[in-house]
């Protein structure tokens, strides 16, 4: 419920920005504002996670690594939101819906069986997802899956709030 409480007090905080994201969008590229895409919760089952619409509406429904040259899909709002991270703000409403909370493991796609089958050997997978995580502050995309899921087993057997509080902390340094 905390999670939940928090991320309705930011929700509201921070509609001002929202709007302003949401504006930029629309003039750019045109609706919708959102981007959902199907995820993989705690335990293995899905959810559709909303960010800010970073890329142009016609981009393949891949992670951008699989993309190539894909500078070339990105809004010019998009650079901006992904360099920041504030295309990540609209996991607010996923944490309100229950289905993240502030600190864990980012939720893998539905596609990235690769990374899931380490995580449910490790535990990882009984973990609700997180907007950040012991493995983003580490190195996040720059990780191989395995070093991925080691920092997510180091931080299922450190979770404490203090801990969550380090990993707040860290990532916006």
């Amino acid at each position: 419920m905390f999670n939940r409480f928090i991320a309705f007090i930011l929700l509201i905080i921070l509609s001002p920005l929202f709007c302003v994201f949401a504006l930029v969008i629309l003039i750019e590229d045109g609706g919708p504002i959102f981007f959902k895409q199907k995820r993989i919760g705690v335990n293995f089952t899905y959810f559709y996670i909303f960010k800010f619409r970073s890329m142009k509406k016609n981009t393949p429904n891949v992670a951008t690594h699989l993309l190539t040259n894909p500078e070339q899909y990105l809004l010019k709002i998009g650079k901006i939101l992904r360099k920041s991270s504030f295309d990540e703000l609209p996991n607010l409403i996923n944490i309100i819906k229950g289905e993240m909370v502030f600190v864990g493991p980012r939720p893998a796609l539905y596609n990235q069986d690769d990374l899931m089958i380490l995580r449910v050997a490790t535990g990882v997978s009984k973990l609700k997802p997180g907007i950040t995580g012991w493995a983003q502050i580490n190195g996040r995309d720059d990780l191989s899956i395995e070093k991925k899921v080691q920092l997510e087993q180091e931080y299922m057997y450190k979770r404490s709030t203090l801990f969550d509080i380090e990993i707040i902390i860290k990532t916006f340094i």
